[in-house]
């Protein structure tokens, strides 16, 4: 596990990930998809994890996102252990998610896949289209592709839209799956300003989970993940 930061401060930590490890309940005892891993993020910062495959990074995502728990070690966050939150509030309020993917409702327009992320964690907006149409230009897409559907955008747009929903809720923190692994360069670099906008201009904080060189040129702090060794 190595550790690469450009020009860290202490402050404004949002998540602490202390001494984290995990263990499926069918593994042998000593058998850990992720062991020992401590890690902070602050408010305001982009971060890459990286690791080749096996190394555990969906497995940290799922920690982080409150899917899974820590089988040893805690995760803190805004001050608050995972453990003591209501983690269905915690993903719907606190934390926005983008995958690879993208997971959007392919039957639907992009504004009403929107609308409905509002509709999902209770929003009391009077009007959500216009609301999900300043997302979307937030994002780099024009009004004109609000009532297009799905499958008629391209992948690049299609992202534009997911991270659009996550921003919805306006959450502290950002997590985002390989949220490029589908795309091109040029649109890959479109998606990472505005991820650096999020974190650098709106303060939040953004985890982005890649193989991608690219991505980790462009991001604040880069956390590498090494395979775990059994100690046996």
């Amino acid at each position: 596990m190595v550790n690469k930061e450009k020009n860290t401060s202490t402050k404004n930590i949002i998540l602490s990930i202390k001494n984290a490890s995990y263990r499926y309940s069918d593994a042998e005892e000593d058998d850990y998809a992720l062991r020992n891993i401590s890690f902070d993020f602050e408010s305001g910062k982009i971060y890459a994890i990286r690791g080749r495959s096996g190394t555990g990074k969906t497995t940290l995502l799922s920690l982080i996102s409150g899917l899974e728990r820590c089988t040893e070690g805690d995760i803190i966050f805004d001050g608050k252990s995972l453990k003591d939150m209501n983690l269905d509030k915690y993903r719907n309020s606190d934390i926005g998610i983008v995958f690879q993917s993208y997971n959007l409702l392919p039957f639907m327009t992009a504004s009403e896949n929107i609308i409905l992320s509002m509709d999902a964690n209770g929003l009391k907006i009077k009007n959500k289209k216009g609301k999900a149409i300043e997302l979307m230009e937030k994002v780099g897409l024009k009004e004109i592709y609000a009532d297009r559907k799905v499958l008629r955008l391209s992948g690049g747009e299609q992202q534009r839209v997911a991270i659009a929903r996550s921003l919805s809720y306006n959450p502290k923190m950002i997590i985002a799956d390989e949220p490029t692994g589908n795309l091109d360069k040029q649109t890959e670099a479109d998606i990472l300003e505005i991820f650096k906008k999020l974190a650098h201009e709106e303060k939040k904080c953004v985890i982005i989970v890649t193989h991608s060189q690219n991505v980790c040129d462009n991001v604040d702090v880069i956390y590498d993940l090494k395979k775990v060794v059994s100690k046996s």
